[in-house]
């Protein structure tokens, strides 16, 4: 149980009342008569083999307000994308796997790599910029719903209470971001929220002075959640990032282009879990230490564009500020675990806010040896007005390895 409290720059929407998701569902079957909606799940090919995506399945089948749901594969051979295509065939809503493995896909790619226009390297990113440029491609939802292919504790009213808030032809919002709470029998997760976006935004805001962009940012309960929903509109214009950073570039896009006032999140689930990223002390380019890296760089770039100038001194005392600041919410998430009666590890705690400090230092130089790096994927209008037949190639090349 939430309160009604609203905190920063965006509305909050929390679940206070437990509303039925009968009553939430019959309401967004009445809107979709003329804002249809549609749901993108990217999904790597090993999520197809544990017990996440069964469980969403048999959610999805008890939904009767999509027109559409696009499931972004990626890591699949051809074996493994007709696998992918049985696990959806009982949806009675219609459905397309986006084979970005196969032939059809992959010469697309190379096609808008030879101008400048397709992601530079693979992942979610640039599996989710495919995806929707396949919603706008056919055209079937106004509305588009993004989660994520791994979550055990799916339920159909996360799906409600996510597109409700832009589905609703009254509230005005474009975009909806969710969040939870994220926690299992080994303690609380969502450990690169929890120790280093906000303490990062609040060092941020101490080393740098108020900014309006660190009090949207310091808005969000869950910045890093996958789940949010959006206008057609809206997903036309957004520039995708294609590294890690992906949902505080996400965020950054919608603050470029609209007000707070068009923005909300809302409280999707009283429990959530999914698959957990290695930490990866020892190795920089994979798990929580390349995911810290390439989210604290897309912070300094959307700060940088709007004019803050940063140099070795700035990420040296932002670094001190963010480690002292870090240390402290470790205190307080230990106390809150404590007399919820959960486990917690202060040591592995102090142990990850010891890395992503030394991100904070080690993006920074990054970001000043290459200030004009841009790991965006252009927008799909931009897309559509260079190459105006990658619209109809991508229904076809879809609508045929799924045929």
């Amino acid at each position: 149980m939430g309160d009604f409290f609203q905190n920063g720059v965006i509305t909050t929407l929390h679940n206070l009342s437990h509303r039925t998701v009968d009553e939430l569902e019959a309401d967004l079957v009445d809107w979709a008569k003329t804002k249809p909606m549609s749901l993108l799940i990217p999904a790597l090919f090993s999520e197809f083999e544990g017990p996440a995506i069964p469980k969403i399945v048999s959610e999805l089948k008890q939904v009767n307000y999509l027109d559409e749901v696009i499931v972004g594969l990626d890591n699949a051979n051809s074996k493994q994308f007709l696998q992918a295509k049985r696990a959806f065939e009982n949806l009675d809503i219609n459905y397309r796997i986006i084979w970005n493995d196969g032939p059809g896909m992959q010469e697309l790619q190379k096609e808008l790599a030879q101008h400048n226009l397709g992601p530079l390297e693979r992942g979610k990113g640039a599996n989710v910029w495919y995806s929707m440029g396949y919603f706008l491609a056919s055209e079937r939802g106004q509305v588009l719903g993004i989660h994520d292919a791994d979550i055990v504790t799916y339920s159909r009213d996360m799906l409600a209470r996510l597109l409700y808030p832009v589905a609703n032809p009254t509230f005005g919002y474009v975009f909806s971001k969710g969040f939870y709470f994220r926690a299992n029998d080994q303690g609380f997760n969502g450990r690169v929220s929890r120790l280093l976006v906000t303490p990062l935004i609040r060092a941020l805001k101490q080393t740098l002075g108020t900014h309006d962009y660190l009090d949207y940012l310091d808005s969000f309960r869950y910045p890093l959640a996958g789940e949010c929903a959006m206008n057609a509109d809206v997903v036309m214009g957004l520039r995708i990032p294609f590294d890690w950073g992906l949902e505080v570039g996400l965020l950054s896009e919608v603050y470029r282009r609209y007000t707070s006032g068009r923005v909300c999140q809302v409280d999707l689930a009283e429990a959530y879990d999914h698959k957990h990223q290695k930490v990866s002390e020892a190795n920089p380019d994979e798990g929580l230490h390349r995911m810290a890296t390439d989210i604290t760089k897309s912070i300094y770039r959307k700060l940088a564009i709007s004019g803050q100038v940063f140099s070795e001194g700035v990420f040296r005392t932002l670094k001190a500020t963010y480690y002292r600041t870090a240390l402290d919410f470790v205190d307080h998430y230990i106390h809150d675990a404590e007399m919820n009666g959960y486990p917690a590890d202060r040591h592995k705690e102090e142990q990850l806010v010891e890395m992503f400090a030394q991100t904070i230092t080690t993006a920074g130089n990054q970001y000043l040896s290459r200030p004009m790096e841009l790991p965006f994927v252009p927008s799909w209008a931009v897309t559509l007005d260079a190459l105006p037949n990658v619209r109809s190639r991508l229904l076809e090349i879809v609508d045929n390895d799924n045929a």
